[in-house]
């Protein structure tokens, strides 16, 4: 006899503790579950032969087992190359499954007898056996009815209460004939209960079921994988231990090779401790198990809990109920008396406290003394802060699930007044949408009404923001351009601007205290549509410029609209103005990849260079950043179309003007006409950024106040071909006269805790030199060369941007203070 052991499910219910390994890995008393499922199909069967069918993450299983000598068994794996269901998968083990064999979940935790199924199996000269039991919640489980003589007659997959018939489930558990393995096609999707069982049904094939009393759990999400240990150790199923067995106090103690105990511990029912565990004095360990090289500190309490490997415990921790999974570190006095799930590789700072049942997700950090109330899942570090630069992004679906956003919309209508309107737009991605809808909802039950666009770019409703009276705020959501993966949900104040760190601290304190404003019935908002913000835009810039300049004018321009909601907007200004052009990516896609924006420049290089074009625009999805390829075919890098608008505006301006620009963007240039200001750009008022010219930065980005104070590539690259218009260059040109420098910005690893430090170092630093501290700190070597430090305000380092005449001397500096913060980041 054969067997198969299924170990392919992504297992998603029972995240975050799937979040690195694949559930047939979880431990269960320091074994992963699937050893054990193997241990008594060779026990209790002598079975030595077993397949496992693999498809995610299949090397963590492949490395673990390997061949199964260790376990006394000869292991083949089988990894289908694409998702076949559970029945379709099976059959890329035909040619080894040729005799009676057994079908068992690798992430099942059972007692049951299999050597009964396999005489019930043999007595009823059966082609397929499904073993059943009684379980008080059938929904999760195929529910069936077999008649008196075990035949099942009966099999709905999945039930809702409204069609739940029997409390009799199907386990997963099958002893089958080879020759059933002719009725699954292969490499089609095939699953047993939905396919199979009603086929041979179909054909008058006999199913036969065999009830099972005892323990069975399909461990499907993190609390039913604690419930597995209460039973455990409850003694309601008796699974083997590995270690030495020892009395100690009032408990037993199973521990392996390599322990260290004090002898001044307390000890009450089972503890199971792996290899190289260290428990020092004073320690409290109740019904637990600790894993591998871990070390609890003096007078910890481990009660209920389950330590995974490589975890480390300070002293006078509380956990209780909890599972902490590999090479987390919990520091002095942090207690969880009522739970945690904390998933790999976070930290948790000293006294640190979790007021409720709390599940932490991957590599977070708790600060010292935090209280947390609620499950972490955003980001990479846990913050008093959600916000970045008036943007929330998280994952969709994760981070950003529909709840989340709720709770955030909520939090957002809180601090507006009832009966007030505010404009939610989003991009055309199933994403947005989705998430729109649950945003939508949040509002509503605060009393706010919501102003509909449907589906516009930010900019647009940005731009109708601006000149509306009666609109109180705008909320955009869109897909990540960068990571399609993410969605990005961007917050404006009624002026348009994005809603500065003091508001968004309101929001946040609203969010993280879960202080909604919860109004009556007849007070809950409404929503209405407005289908004209894009009309309005439209006209706004085609008012903005005069017709006969483009109409006059030989200007071949091609565009990429880059598959975006500004599609059917673009197209409509260029040819009303004139503008002779070329659309490409005019259709909207949500397959796109980030590497799709390097293909674009390529692809417009190439374009601009064959068919003589003036220059090539590519406005991102939402309208929000330009890039610009010159007539030569070359892409302006962001920085250097930052001087090339400006050389334009000093030379074709007729007035003295003001620009505002933040503190890293380069400044080796001198103007005859041009004003400029380098500043913090964040939490500026709209009556201050009245008083420029031009807002922008050396990204891409470019807000020109006589169309308003937002960014808008659609508009600016307009305003960029009446300027080439009015000075009568070459775009090349113009990018070919800029003196030759070298410009550069990276990143350098920095704890957060260190941040002020850098500051401080950097200031000492340049105590003999030029130095400014408008945003960060910068440095400069001698009157055009500096080096500028800003912490970065969400991430774990600091940003270096460096101006130098060349890349030589910008490579000395930038590492020379490389190596200047990494020694002061180790003293």
């Amino acid at each position: 006899m054969k067997a198969i052991v299924l170990a392919g499910g992504f297992g998603t219910r029972i995240q975050p503790l799937t979040n690195s390994v694949p559930k047939p890995m979880l431990p269960i008393l320091n074994r992963p579950m699937m050893e054990h499922i193997i241990i008594k199909l060779r026990d209790e069967l002598d079975i030595t032969e077993i397949g496992v069918l693999l498809y995610f993450k299949p090397d963590i299983i492949k490395d673990y087992f390997k061949d199964g000598s260790d376990l006394g068994v000869k292991i083949q794996y089988f990894l289908p190359d694409d998702d076949y269901g559970t029945a379709g998968a099976v059959t890329f083990a035909k040619e080894f499954l040729d005799e009676t064999f057994i079908i068992v979940s690798g992430d099942l935790v059972t007692d049951f007898d299999f050597k009964k199924i396999k005489r019930f199996h043999n007595k009823k000269e059966s082609m397929l056996t499904i073993t059943l039991t009684s379980v008080e919640n059938p929904l999760q489980f195929g529910v069936v009815i077999a008649n008196e003589e075990d035949r099942i007659e009966r099999f709905l997959e999945k039930p809702s209460w409204g069609e739940v018939f029997s409390d009799t489930i199907n386990t997963g558990i099958y002893m089958i004939e080879p020759e059933v393995l002719d009725l699954i096609p292969y490499k089609e999707n095939f699953d047993f209960a939905k396919d199979l069982f009603p086929k041979m049904m179909k054909q008058d094939i006999a199913l036969w079921g065999y009830s099972q009393k005892g323990y069975w759990r399909d461990v499907g999400n993190p609390e039913s994988y604690r419930e597995v240990y209460k039973d455990i150790f409850s003694g309601k199923i008796k699974l083997p231990y590995k270690g030495e067995e020892s009395k100690i106090d009032k408990g037993t103690v199973y521990a392996q090779k390599g322990v260290k105990l004090s002898k001044k511990i307390r000890v009450e029912g089972t503890v199971v401790l792996g290899k190289n565990v260290s428990i020092d004095e004073g320690v409290t360990l109740k019904d637990c198990v600790i894993g591998d090289n871990c070390r609890v500190s003096k007078h910890s309490e481990i009660i209920d809990s389950v330590l995974w490997n490589n975890v480390k415990i300070g002293v006078k921790v509380k956990l209780n109920n909890s599972v902490i999974c590999n090479d987390n570190i919990i520091k002095d006095e942090s207690k969880a008396t009522f739970g945690v799930i904390m998933a790999e590789k976070c930290l948790v700072n000293k006294k640190v406290s979790f007021e409720k049942d709390i599940i932490m997700w991957p590599d977070k950090v708790l600060e010292s003394s935090s209280v947390v109330s609620s499950n972490i899942i955003w980001g990479n570090k846990y913050k008093s802060s959600i916000f970045e630069d008036g943007a929330v992004l998280g994952r969709t679906n994760i981070e950003l699930s529909c709840e989340m956003t709720t709770k955030l919309a909520a939090a957002f209508g809180s601090i507006l007044p009832v009966g007030s309107s505010l404009y939610v737009s989003r991009d055309y991605h199933k994403s947005s949408f989705m998430l729109k809808r649950a945003f939508v909802s949040g509002i509503l039950s605060t009393g706010v009404n919501i102003v509909d666009p449907n589906n516009v770019p930010s900019n647009v409703m940005r731009h109708s923001l601006s000149k509306k009276d009666d609109i109180a705020a705008g909320v955009h959501l869109r897909q990540s351009v960068f990571n399609p993966a993410q969605t990005e949900i961007i917050f404006f104040t009624n002026e348009g601007l994005v809603v500065d760190n003091k508001l968004a601290q309101s929001i946040e304190r609203i969010f993280f205290r879960e202080n909604f404003r919860k109004v009556k019935y007849d007070d809950i908002g409404s929503i209405s549509e407005d289908k004209n913000l894009r009309n309005l835009y439209i006209k706004t810039i085609e008012n903005s410029f005069d017709n006969n300049i483009f109409k006059d004018s030989e200007l071949k321009v091609a565009i990429d609209v880059m598959n975006g909601s500004i599609s059917d907007i673009y197209p409509v200004i260029a040819n009303e103005l004139g503008i002779d052009n070329i659309i490409l990516n005019a259709y909207r896609s949500e397959k796109i990849k980030s590497n799709d924006i390097v293909k674009s420049q390529e692809n417009m290089e190439n374009i601009v260079r064959a068919m003589n074009l003036d220059c090539g625009f590519m406005i991102y999805p939402n309208g929000h950043k330009l890039q610009v390829i010159d007539d030569k075919g070359e892409l302006i890098y962001d920085y250097k179309l930052l001087l090339v608008v400006l050389d334009l505006l000093d030379t074709t301006t007729t007035r003295k003007l003001k620009v505002i620009l933040p503190a890293w963007a380069p400044d080796f240039i001198n103007y005859d006409n041009i004003e400029v200001s380098r500043e913090k750009l964040s939490n500026f008022k709209a009556e201050q950024l009245k008083e420029y010219d031009l807002i922008a930065d050396s990204d891409g980005h470019f807000a020109f106040n006589e169309f308003g104070l937002n960014r808008d590539s659609v508009f600016t690259s307009f305003k960029i071909l009446e300027l080439l218009k009015k000075s009568g260059k070459k775009l090349s040109k113009l990018h070919k006269s800029i003196p030759e420098f070298y410009y550069k910005g990276e990143n350098i690893p920095c704890p957060s805790s260190l941040k002020g430090k850098m500051m401080r170092k950097f200031l000492e630093d340049g105590k003999d030199k030029k130095t400014s501290s408008v945003d960060g700190v910068k440095i400069w070597m001698n009157d055009d060369e500096w080096i500028l430090m800003v912490p970065d305000q969400h991430n774990e380092y600091l940003n270096l941007y460096v101006q130098a005449e060349d890349e030589k001397s910008a490579g000395k500096i930038f590492y020379s203070y490389q190596d200047k913060i990494e020694k002061w980041i180790s003293e």
